[in-house]
C-alpha cells in the first residue's frame, strides 16, 4: 500500500499534530488565560478512547509525531495509559508532551515507560515570587523537582519554553540560559502570542522581540546559527560555550514561520484548527460520534480539511484581540 500523507492548499505536508487532551491546568498563566476561567463540561470533551481514535486516523493519514498538550495535560486523568497506546501506533515516529512540569515528580518516570519520547516544560522565571506572580498559583520548587524528575527519567532533548515579557522577566534571560546549561537542557524563547482577552498586563507593551533576546544572550554567550530542527516553529541556536545546548526562537511576530508550517492542533473539544492565528477548523467530534465504527470518515474528515488551512496567521503588535480563545482552548 502506496504511503499515505496530508497536504494543504499550499503543497505544505502535515505531518505534525498537537493535540490537547483537557483544556484545565492547574496554574493561571498571565498570559495563557484569565484568572477566573470557566473549563468545559466533561460531556462536551473527547474521551480517552476518544483521543486515542483521533490519534490513530492522524497517524494513518502519515502524522509521525503527535504532541500531547492542554491545558495542562497531566491534570486529565488516565494520561499515562492513552501515552502507552499512543505510543504503540505503527507509524508513529515520535510522542512528545509540552507541559508546565507541576506533576512531573510523581509521573516522569511512569511517561517514559509508556513510551513518551520528549518533553517541553514552561519555566517564565527562576524567581519563586516572581513565578508565583506570572503563573498566580505555581510554585517554581515543585516545576524545578519535576525538570529533574525528568532528568533522572531518561529524558533527553528536554526543552524549557520561557514566554519573554519586557518589564517581567526580560532581565532573567541569562539566568535561564545558565539553568539550561547546568541541566543539559534545550531552550526556546517564546514571544507572547495574543490569543484571547487578558486584562492583566498590555501585550503591546510589555513585548519582547526574539531579536532582544539574542541580543540580550550575546552579551554573555556567543551565539552560533544551527541548522538542527524538530519539526516545530524554533528557529535553533547553539552556544560557543555549551555546544550541546539548542536555544530556539518562537517568533509569531518578529519572523513569521508559517511557510514551512506543518502542523494543525486538535482541541480536546474535538475541533479541528488548521492554524494556531485563525479560526478556521472543522468539528471532528461530531463527525467521530455521528459515526462510530468507520474509521474512514473521520479520516476522509481530515483530508478534506486540509482544504481550509490559511497560508499564514496575522498577528498585530496592539492589544486588539485577534482571536478570541485562549492558549488553553487552543492545544499548544
Amino acid at each position: 500500500m502506496a504511503q499515505r500523507h496530508l497536504t494543504d492548499g499550499f503543497a505544505r505536508r502535515v505531518d505534525y499534530l498537537r493535540m490537547s487532551v483537557t483544556d484545565r491546568c492547574d496554574f493561571r498563566c498571565v498570559y495563557c488565560m484569565a484568572e477566573d476561567m470557566t473549563f468545559l463540561p466533561r460531556q462536551r470533551i473527547l474521551t480517552l478512547e476518544e483521543l486515542h481514535e483521533m490519534a490513530r486516523a492522524f497517524v494513518a493519514l502519515g502524522t509521525r509525531k503527535i504532541r500531547l498538550t492542554g491545558g495542562e495535560p497531566l491534570v486529565r486523568a488516565g494520561v499515562v495509559d492513552l501515552c502507552a497506546r499512543i505510543a504503540a501506533l505503527p507509524g508513529l515516529e515520535e510522542l512528545c508532551m509540552t507541559t508546565n512540569g507541576s506533576q512531573l515528580a510523581r509521573l516522569a518516570a511512569p511517561l517514559r515507560e509508556a513510551g513518551l519520547a520528549r518533553l517541553n516544560i514552561s519555566l517564565d522565571s527562576l524567581n519563586p515570587e516572581r513565578f508565583r506572580q506570572l503563573t498566580r498559583t505555581g510554585d517554581l520548587a515543585q516545576v524545578v523537582a519535576g525538570i529533574d524528575a525528568a532528568n533522572a527519567a531518561g529524558f533527553t532533548h528536554t526543552k524549557l519554553n520561557c514566554v519573554v515579557m519586557k518589564g517581567r522577566n526580560d532581565d532573567e534571560i541569562n539566568d535561564l540560559v545558565a539553568f539550561a546549561i547546568d541541566r543539559g537542557l534545550d531552550i526556546s524563547f517564546i514571544e507572547e502570542m495574543p490569543l484571547g482577552v487578558i486584562t492583566e498586563h498590555s501585550r503591546a507593551e510589555a513585548f519582547f522581540s526574539s531579536e532582544q533576546v539574542r541580543e540580550r544572550i550575546a552579551e554573555r554567550y556567543t551565539l552560533v546559527p544551527a541548522t538542527d530542527t524538530t519539526h516545530g516553529p524554533s528557529r535553533y541556536w547553539r552556544l560557543a560555550q555549551a555546544p550541546d545546548i539548542r536555544i530556539g526562537f518562537i517568533s509569531p511576530h518578529s519572523h513569521n514561520f508559517c511557510a514551512t508550517c506543518n502542523r494543525v492542533r486538535l482541541t480536546v473539544e474535538g475541533r479541528l484548527l488548521l492554524c494556531l492565528g485563525n479560526e478556521h477548523s472543522v468539528d471532528l467530534k461530531a463527525m467521530l460520534r455521528a459515526h462510530p465504527g468507520q474509521p474512514e470518515r473521520l479520516e476522509r474528515a481530515i483530508i478534506e480539511a486540509m482544504a481550509i488551512k490559511p497560508a499564514r496567521h496575522d498577528f498585530r503588535l496592539d492589544d486588539q484581540v485577534q482571536v478570541v480563545r485562549f492558549m488553553n482552548m487552543t492545544g499548544g
